[in-house]
């Protein structure tokens, strides 16, 4: 499906209707152009990492755009993504899970599964043969905001032990990895495919498929979006050189680089502090909840309640969120313009990522559902 757009774009409905309440805006458009340029970019399947943004409209724009496999981390997610594409394929690539979540797996028809220990691989006991089991490797690589390795992965000598049981018990053989999230550095892709060739070459195994993650990049600061492009050439070329005529089918699981550009998030401007301190009515409990971890982006536009821009020479403030924690406000200082005033409207753009899945209602305060736009 695609939403009919209810607004032209979100300055025409803030300008119109002057909301109280943050708002997130939604452009279906945009989200399906990200889709379309995943599919015509990466040389293998694209799914879709649900956890980045499980909100139905999402689910079914995505599938209108021809993605019909999806990264599910649970059986809610399991859920979410039939309900939005009833055939869905299902890989599940949380690596660790309760007897019951494998159950309700086998019973939802996962296709593929991943594993990164002996104990969770005997834990697919139950699992039909026909199902792909991934091999998830962890590296000391960097490169990422973040690294995914200390929570889950094997090392080398692991992940050829467990390839090899893999192959042993029946499964299809595929391997499986992480760069970290808002990785932009095709390096980092590079040495983990020739670290997967390496492991399937000890382990005597030829790998149906290998899964080379999420961790894309968003679009978070300065004029230019990341170059998904180059990462895209040097993954196909590092899978050449390392596997050769072996090489096994590819796919991925992008998550924020594929949603986060749909979404803006609109917060007002509760008031101004002699001291040059700001508060807006949403914060790190709400559509904001991912800067606490992430560094500041400086995609953010000031606009007075007719829309009109402010342009005021930008000095850096404390942002304060709307509830009684002390510790809701962004971590650093936010460039704003000089002439931002009380009933302003700060646009953060590319919010579309770990906004409305973290949100909370805490206070009282936070995004509700998102407006449709035409563009953003």
């Amino acid at each position: 499906m695609r939403a009919e757009p209810l607004w032209r774009d979100p300055l025409t409905h803030l300008a119109r209707v002057r909301p109280d309440t943050a708002v997130m805006y939604f452009c279906p458009a945009v989200l399906q152009a990200n889709a379309r340029r995943f599919r015509a970019g990466f040389d293998g399947l694209v799914t879709y990492a649900v956890k980045a943004n499980p909100r139905a409209e999402v689910l079914e724009n995505l599938a209108a755009a021809g993605v019909r496999a999806f990264d599910v981390a649970s059986p809610a997610e399991m859920r979410a993504a039939r309900a939005a594409c009833p055939d869905a394929v299902l890989h599940y690539n949380n690596p660790v899970r309760s007897p019951d979540e494998v159950a309700a797996g086998v019973a939802l028809g996962v296709a593929s599964w991943s594993v990164d220990c002996a104990a969770e691989l005997d834990k697919l006991a139950d699992v039909p043969r026909t199902a792909e089991v991934s091999v998830r490797l962890a590296l000391p690589v960097k490169g990422a905001a973040y690294d995914f390795g200390d929570k889950f992965g094997a090392n080398p000598e692991a992940a050829e032990k467990l390839l090899a049981r893999v192959a042993e018990m029946g499964f299809t053989p595929a391997m499986t990895f992480h760069p970290g999230t808002q990785c932009a550095d095709p390096s980092a892709w590079a040495a983990y495919v020739a670290a997967c060739a390496d492991v399937a070459c000890r382990a005597g195994v030829r790998l149906a498929r290998l899964n080379v993650g999420g961790g894309f990049a968003a679009h978070r600061a300065g004029a230019d979006a990341p170059d998904l492009d180059a990462i895209f050439t040097r993954i196909r070329a590092a899978v050449d050189a390392a596997f050769g005529a072996d090489a096994p089918a590819l796919v991925c699981e992008p998550g924020r680089a594929m949603v986060a550009e749909a979404f803006t998030l609109a917060a007002r401007v509760k008031a101004r502090r002699p001291g040059g301190a700001v508060f807006i009515n949403d914060g790190i409990y709400g559509g904001l909840s991912e800067m606490r971890d992430l560094a500041q982006g400086d995609r953010i536009t000031v606009h007075a309640p007719d829309g009109a821009p402010r342009r005021g020479a930008p000095q850096p403030r404390v942002v304060f969120g709307p509830t009684c924690d002390s510790l809701d406000r962004l971590p650093d200082p936010v460039a704003l313009p000089g002439d931002v005033a009380d009933g302003d409207y700060l646009l953060f753009h590319g919010q579309g990522a770990y906004s409305l899945a973290l949100a909370t209602g805490f206070n009282g305060y936070g995004p509700g559902d998102p407006i449709t736009v035409g563009r953003l």
